[in-house]
């Protein structure tokens, strides 16, 4: 899924771009990434062991110096990805950066200033603020009634056993 956006967002905004894409970094094939001018990774999906995935990338900066790599990073990966992947090429943004931000880094290449986003090194917002969340909470019969659904009871079987109306266990 995420992918896909990448790919959508890259053909709206950069036409010019041929996008090729990948599972993970062990498919890039050599020849790829000779004729590549831009690397895009995101790396909050990534369920391996962090180090061992920033290292196998480090490893490919170190080969491919004439691309600009951004890394999109969870806060979790934050200290194994500027430990071994900040150099004059790499840009690390966060998993949750604004699609405008992305497409300001990749518009900027290799001359953009900021090569930590500022949402990695601000403190961590709670989830309320991130997505104007609110928190539902359910009451005992609300939470009994989702139960016996989700098992397969019917409305009149759970108003029976509750001793409740069927309009209300409906409601």
């Amino acid at each position: 899924v995420i992918q896909a956006g990448l790919k959508e967002v890259m053909r709206t905004h950069f036409p010019e771009y041929e996008i090729i894409s990948s599972a993970s970094a062990e498919d890039l094939t050599l020849l790829q990434l000779r004729r590549s001018g831009l690397v895009i990774a995101d790396l909050a999906g990534e369920s391996e062991d962090p180090r061992s995935v920033c290292e196998h990338y480090y490893s490919l900066i170190s080969q491919y110096r004439e691309i600009h790599w951004v890394f999109m990073v969870s806060r979790s990966w934050y200290s194994q990805a500027v430990e071994l992947l900040m150099c004059p090429t790499a840009t690390l943004l966060s998993d949750v950066e604004p699609i405008e931000n992305l497409v300001k880094t990749v518009r900027s290449g290799n001359t953009h200033a900021e090569r930590i986003s500022a949402m990695l090194t601000s403190p961590a917002m709670t989830e309320t603020h991130d997505f104007s969340y609110r928190s539902v909470i359910l009451t005992l019969s609300e939470r009994k009634v989702l139960r016996l659904l989700g098992k397969g009871w019917g409305i009149n079987q759970i108003a029976s056993l509750l001793k409740k109306s069927n309009k209300t266990i409906s409601a």
